[in-house]
């Protein structure tokens, strides 16, 4: 998956991305929560340059494809909650869990294509340490017409 001796920000741009600057909670929770060894991130939307990349549907205005694109830069933005709480990306130990909601037309039932654009995401910048639990779940509405909205959960080194 990912070359050995190689920092999760180096595999990063090796992908031509970097990790953005946390986006502001768009109500009243926090970004990220540390409890014990435990990072959790509220859900992330696919902003990017403080915009959505897409709105709508997925199986309606929103191709299987754009969907991706989003749970990955979904999964981007999770990873930069998780180092503006750890500091080092490289502390990361284990994605223990991701949970994809996808909005969706009714008839749509292809969430978890959509979820492995963060699933494998996050497996190319962690490695072994990055596959992981999920669930992906069909949804009729999301935070601003959002098509995709990821969290995540990590183990990090003391």
């Amino acid at each position: 998956m990912t070359s050995q001796g190689t920092s999760p920000e180096e595999r990063l741009a090796a992908m031509g991305l970097a990790v953005p600057e946390v986006a502001a909670p768009v109500a009243v929770y926090v970004p990220v929560v540390r409890t014990g060894d435990l990072v959790l991130t509220s859900g992330q939307l696919p902003m990017r340059s403080g915009e959505l990349m897409a709105t709508g549907k997925v199986g309606g205005e929103v191709t299987v494809e754009e969907a991706y694109a989003c749970a990955q830069q979904c999964a981007l933005n999770a990873i930069a909650a998780v180092r503006s709480e750890v500091g080092d990306l490289s502390r990361v130990v284990r994605v223990v869990k991701v949970v994809a909601f996808v909005a969706s037309t009714p008839d749509f039932t292809g969430q978890p294509q959509v979820a492995n654009g963060a699933s494998e995401l996050l497996g190319e910048v962690f490695g072994d340490a990055g596959v992981h639990a999920r669930s992906a779940v069909g949804v009729p509405v999301l935070p601003l017409d959002a098509p995709v909205e990821v969290e995540i959960m990590v183990e990090v080194a003391p």
